[in-house]
């Protein structure tokens, strides 16, 4: 990892830092610490994923800038280019290695010919690119986070706003597996989105609607997909807003910068379609983070997972006794829903269970999700709950989000979904 985190800061000293053609960089040899790519024959390449072999081919096209392999980058930047049109990044540096053999460039894009904020965008997406090359984050990994979709969610997605990646995960044999990886955008004024305006993209657990049907600019490029933005959390918080989607690109950009949109989260069109398998179901869960700590497979929270569903058990056992007391042990003293503090719940729950009226419950299609809050430890648990008494017989969506207080696990909120 340190090895990556050198070659990184040196490549991209390499490209903005100094002049392209300058010799300080032409010492270094990264042909034996780059990982292996096959950049061969049209087959092969084809053969990659679109993602991956775009910045395969950028990745490689800039090393041998740095190495002072000119003519070999121009030869693999037209490759990308003809790959990839509409790439704004590619076109740049096609042009600064057009313009290094007629005259002295002091870095990557001159400043003289281009404006310097749309410079800066493209050495900022340049940089995510390449750490992400560099990094080659394996499968194995995990996300340090509890992740267990309903039956009816064959597909989650992760998005990690500081590395401008999504992570698509699909479920085999009641385990996540990771599929694929692609590069997004992300709000202008970054993350943790307040209020309407703010140009942020929000960060929770949040579950992607179906396809937009109507006809959209083609500033969406291949479609858009709602989320469910603001949720129960980012309401008990007073964030406001709307409209934020999961959306593609224009036909005449294959990808914008890092930070570019209102809020919304933007993958370039040809990811889109890829994972639109994915969005199908109109329930995707996708949860947006900020630096995701990654673990082994073997350190993944499971623990964590099983004192949860415990907890979960307990809780629906003590409502089936009808002992009121218990049952609300299991709720946070700060618990809210709609409108109704702890102390209203405990109230009314004291009134309801006075006759302790027989009852039947049960809960099937659990998911449970952590919830991404740097300052607690939140988990979003859904399921369908059937509840039968000789007053009332129901079948509903319902939702809670556990938080951890000391070492139990307490529900903070509780609705329907």
């Amino acid at each position: 990892m340190m090895i990556n985190k050198a070659l990184t800061y040196t490549l991209l000293a390499a490209i903005t830092l100094v002049p392209w053609n300058a010799t300080a960089v032409n010492r270094f040899s990264f042909g034996n610490l780059l990982p292996k790519a096959s950049f061969g024959s049209a087959a092969a390449i084809a053969s990659n994923a679109a993602a991956n072999l775009v910045e395969e081919l950028l990745v490689k096209s800039l090393f041998e800038i740095s190495e002072g392999k000119h003519q070999q980058a121009l030869n693999t930047i037209d490759q990308l280019i003809q790959s990839v049109p509409n790439f704004k990044l590619a076109h740049l540096v096609r042009g600064d290695l057009l313009m290094a053999q007629g005259k002295y460039l002091q870095a990557f894009g001159d400043p003289s010919i281009n404006r310097p904020e749309a410079v800066q965008d493209l050495q900022e997406e340049a940089r995510v690119r390449i750490e992400r090359y560099l990094a080659k984050q394996s499968k194995a990994k995990q996300p340090n986070l509890i992740l267990a979709p309903n039956a009816q969610q064959s597909h989650l997605m992760l998005i990690d706003t500081s590395k401008s990646r999504l992570y698509l995960y699909e479920k085999q044999d009641n385990q996540l597996k990771y599929v694929a990886d692609y590069y997004i955008t992300v709000g202008k004024n970054g993350v943790e989105k307040q209020t309407e305006g703010d140009k942020r993209t929000p960060i929770g657990v949040y579950f992607a609607s179906t396809k937009l049907k109507q006809q959209l600019p083609d500033f969406y490029g291949e479609g858009a997909y709602p989320l469910s933005y603001p949720n129960e959390w980012d309401k008990a918080h007073n964030r406001n807003g709307s409209g934020i989607w999961l959306h593609g690109t224009p036909s005449s950009t294959y990808s914008r910068p890092p930070r570019a949109s209102d809020g919304c989260v933007v993958v370039a069109n040809q990811d889109l379609k890829a994972l639109e398998p994915a969005l199908q179901s109109g329930k995707t869960p996708i949860i947006i983070a900020n630096n995701l700590e990654w673990l082994n497979s073997s350190d993944a929270p499971e623990a964590e997972k099983e004192l949860l569903n415990s907890a979960i058990d307990h809780w629906l056992n003590d409502w089936r006794a009808q002992d009121t007391e218990k049952y609300l042990s299991h709720y946070s003293k700060d618990f809210s829903t709609n409108g109704i503090n702890y102390q209203q719940w405990a109230e009314h729950k004291y009134r309801v269970q006075a006759s302790k009226p027989d009852i039947d419950i049960s809960l099937s299609n659990i998911s449970m999700f952590s919830y991404p809050d740097p300052q607690k430890k939140l988990v979003v648990v859904d399921f369908t709950q059937s509840f039968n008494s000789p007053h009332l017989k129901n079948v509903m969506q319902k939702r809670q989000y556990w938080i951890q207080e000391g070492n139990r696990w307490k529900i903070i909120y509780e609705g329907t979904a």
